[in-house]
Order: C-alpha cells, then sequence, then structure tokens
C-alpha cells in the first residue's frame, strides 16, 4: 500500500488524470462529461479508471444524484503534495539567491579589474 503522498504523485503523474482535474477546476462535471474528450483514444471503463485513481488519492470526490456520476475537485487533496513541494521550492530560491550574489561579486571583480587594465595603457 502506498503513502497518502506518493499515491497523490502518480495520480498527477499521468497526462489524462491532470487533464481530468484541470476541467474541474473549471467546475464541477459528471463522468461522461469527464470521459467525453478522451473517447476517440480509449474507452469507457478506461476513462473510468483514472477517475477512480483520482479519487482514490482524494484529488476528486464523486457522488451519486440518480442516474448522474457528479465530480468535483478537491483541493484538500493536493495541500499535502503542495506543502511538500513548498519545502523544495524555498531551498530552490535560496540556492539561487546565493547564486546571484556570487555571480554579482565575480561580475564585479571582472569590471574592476578591467578598469584597472584600462588605466595603464
Amino acid at each position: 500500500m502506498q503513502d497518502h503522498l506518493s499515491q497523490t504523485f502518480a495520480a498527477l503523474a499521468d497526462p489524462t488524470r491532470r487533464a481530468m482535474l484541470a476541467r474541474l477546476s473549471q467546475g464541477d462535471a459528471n463522468v461522461s462529461d469527464l470521459a467525453e474528450p478522451f473517447l476517440k483514444v480509449m474507452t469507457l471503463p478506461a476513462v473510468t479508471r483514472h477517475i477512480k485513481v483520482l479519487e482514490s488519492a482524494g484529488l476528486i470526490t464523486k457522488t451519486r444524484q440518480a442516474q448522474w456520476r457528479p465530480c468535483k475537485l478537491n483541493g484538500d487533496g493536493l495541500k499535502d503534495a503542495a506543502d511538500w513541494m513548498e519545502q523544495y521550492r524555498m531551498f530552490w530560491e535560496e540556492s539561487f539567491d546565493r547564486l546571484e550574489v556570487y555571480l554579482k561579486t565575480i561580475t564585479d571583480k571582472k569590471n574592476l579589474k578591467g578598469k584597472k587594465n584600462v588605466r595603464k595603457k
């Protein structure tokens, strides 16, 4: 059994599922609405499996209203993944800030050295 974070990233790894999430970010949709753009390249059972993966990962919720199966985006499902990525975003921002400072000191030294050589001539 996978941990929740691994399940979330596994669900997000597939472009079809990301497209479904993008569609749901615009508002709730029935399973048939979610399936429609993909039916030319995959079967309805394949689309249903994608929806089940998203549901198992906690990224969407699917309810039942008569014969309809409305799905909605579950923002809380993405929170753990966003929190996990945040620590790495901060690391990279700090690393880039240090690199920027370093490059500025090297550039300043180079410019200073170039000015000294110009004066000697």
